[in-house]
């Protein structure tokens, strides 16, 4: 079972820039599609960008298109949300996510492993 804890969380002004991490336990990082989602309160989580395992494929959000990049180093089993322009909108808990089924694709509906998540807050 993989374990997820994502670390980069904090307070920025709109604007502003944060860059989260995820760092997978386990030796079979490498083989899946890793994913960001969000839940801000009162709301139900929602998918933000996701990556391959060989970086080939990517998808994001129409909300975060051109704001955040996603990206992966499989040699140290993390993977990263790069957030520019933030919003105040953009202010939830955000978790990482690894795709359990599909090697080589990204499938919003198919993951399953979740990290504790990390509080990100954009003030205006």
């Amino acid at each position: 079972q993989v374990q997820l804890v994502e670390s980069g969380g904090g307070l920025v002004q709109a604007g502003g820039s944060l860059r989260l991490s995820c760092t997978a336990s386990g030796r079979t990082f490498s083989r899946y599609t890793m994913g960001w989602f969000r839940q801000a309160p009162g709301k139900e989580r929602e998918f933000v960008a996701a990556m391959t395992w060989t970086g080939g494929t990517t998808l994001y959000a129409d909300s975060v298109k051109g704001r955040f990049t996603i990206s992966r180093d499989n040699a140290e089993n993390t993977v990263y949300l790069q957030m520019n322009s933030l919003k105040p909108e953009d202010s939830a808990v955000y978790y990482c996510s690894r795709q359990e089924t599909g090697i080589g694709v990204v499938a919003v509906d198919r993951f399953g492993s979740w990290g504790r998540g990390t509080q990100v807050t954009v003030s205006s």
